[in-house]
């Protein structure tokens, strides 16, 4: 089980260590060197101010948004969410500077957007320098699976041999995309414009692909931008969030209304439209770092360390067979599917509640009282509700015609180990801009 959650989590400070497949064309090490030494914005891989702040050992700010402020004061209660951080208070960095809290740019976009919430500001004051360590929800299919199996009993026969059925159904539909993703993580080459078509096609059947290529653009887009924006960020240790979120808002219809990355799915010639519309000296090079990317990526979440990409075969097996050689991208299919559940509302806290202990239970033995989104140190960072060796105190806070947060009430209250209600999207895989 530790194993599990530390394959789950990065620390880009120290050499990539995580166990591969066999046949790979090239390593997490191959990747991590390119990334952060061939790309303008690569050195935020390492040196982001989020990172020098958490190794720092001193006193953390953070920024939350809620519309429930008046019910956090009755209640002196804080609880976390699940998502990207599992079970954590998500959040983004504030900078403590002599005109006020500067919040982070996806600190700041999120006020912009959400002009209905008011702004929290956290005080975290650590025991000890915080180990930079974030958790990659791509990696926590594995986690997904053995969750589900360990608590299948709680569904009846009838819901489990549904749930077989839709994830079957789905390798089925995907089966040629997701050989052709393996092959080419193993070298082989496949024209860009049929992958990302192949891809396009293939995320209805595997909802898990639209997140995955979603995460991969974002990374493109973050990374490799050269705009003045971009620069600005980067002078002060950011990378520049504002892209991904353009990128999600202008493929998906109404993605403001309902953010769900099961509906990325734009086919390659509307995605070089996209990220030309971004940035168009990106557009070129778009396609082309999705097929390599999201292959390589594909081969390490989707598969058990133990199997060997260059000869695994999707089409023709068996779920049980699937299990043992792909728990990564079956958990992920599980958790995708099994959330559609008419019950699962009732179920939501048996499920997630078992997920939130172990991550807890992780963090405080690591030393993390604030786990961050690792699948790169971008900003999306978290409150551990139950970390026994820090303190943690809240304000109400306001924000000044220069954008910077001033505390004004302190807000009394205590994290709870308690889970936020559940709450699914739509099922739908539509709305995707023409």
């Amino acid at each position: 089980m530790r194993d599990e959650w530390e394959h789950a989590h990065t620390d880009y400070t120290v050499p990539a260590q995580r166990q591969m497949p066999a046949s790979l064309a090239e390593s997490e090490t191959d990747w991590r060197h390119h990334l952060e030494h061939s790309t303008p914005n690569g050195w935020l891989i390492r040196h982001s101010a989020m990172t020098e702040a958490l190794v720092s050992g001193k006193p953390l700010y953070l920024l939350h948004t809620t519309k429930d402020i008046d019910a956090i004061r009755t209640s002196r209660q804080l609880h976390v969410s699940t998502g990207c951080l599992v079970g954590a208070l998500y959040c983004s960095p504030l900078t403590s500077q002599p005109q006020g809290l500067r919040p982070h740019n996806l600190g700041a976009y999120l006020m912009e957007t959400k002009p209905s919430t008011k702004p929290l500001v956290f005080e975290v004051t650590p025991d000890a320098p915080i180990r930079p360590k974030g958790i990659d929800y791509l990696h926590l299919g594995a986690i997904h699976l053995r969750t589900y199996q360990r608590y299948q009993s709680f569904l009846t026969p009838a819901e489990n041999e549904q749930l077989n059925r839709a994830v079957l159904a789905g390798l089925r539909a995907a089966a040629a995309f997701l050989d052709t993703a393996l092959r080419n993580a193993a070298g082989h080459t496949t024209p860009a414009p049929a992958f990302i078509d192949m891809l396009s096609d293939a995320i209805a059947a595997v909802p898990f692909l639209g997140y995955l290529y979603f995460e991969v653009l974002s990374e493109y887009l973050m990374l490799h931008s050269a705009t003045p924006e971009t620069k600005t960020y980067a002078q002060v240790g950011e990378l520049n969030n504002r892209l991904y979120k353009r990128l999600a808002f202008a493929a998906v219809d109404s993605m403001g209304q309902l953010f769900d990355l099961a509906r990325f799915n734009p086919r390659h010639h509307r995605l070089v439209q996209l990220i030309e519309g971004i940035e168009p000296a990106l557009g070129p090079g778009a396609g082309e770092y999705v097929r390599r990317r999201l292959s390589h990526l594909f081969a390490r979440t989707a598969l058990h360390p133990s199997q060997d990409a260059g000869s695994l075969t999707f089409q023709g097996a068996d779920l049980g067979t699937l299990q043992e050689a792909a728990p990564g991208l079956i958990g992920q299919m599980v958790f995708r599917e099994i959330r559609y559940m008419d019950r699962y509302r009732h179920l939501y806290h048996c499920f997630e509640k078992s997920k939130a202990l172990e991550a807890w239970d992780y963090w405080n033995n690591e030393g993390i009282p604030t786990p961050f989104n690792g699948i790169l140190p971008k900003g999306e960072i978290g409150i551990n509700p139950v970390y026994p060796c820090s303190s943690v105190r809240v304000w109400a806070a306001e924000q000044d015609e220069n954008g910077y947060l001033h505390p004004t009430q302190e807000v009394l209250a205590d994290f709870t180990p308690h889970l936020a209600s559940w709450w699914a999207p739509p099922r739908q895989h539509n709305g995707v801009a023409p």
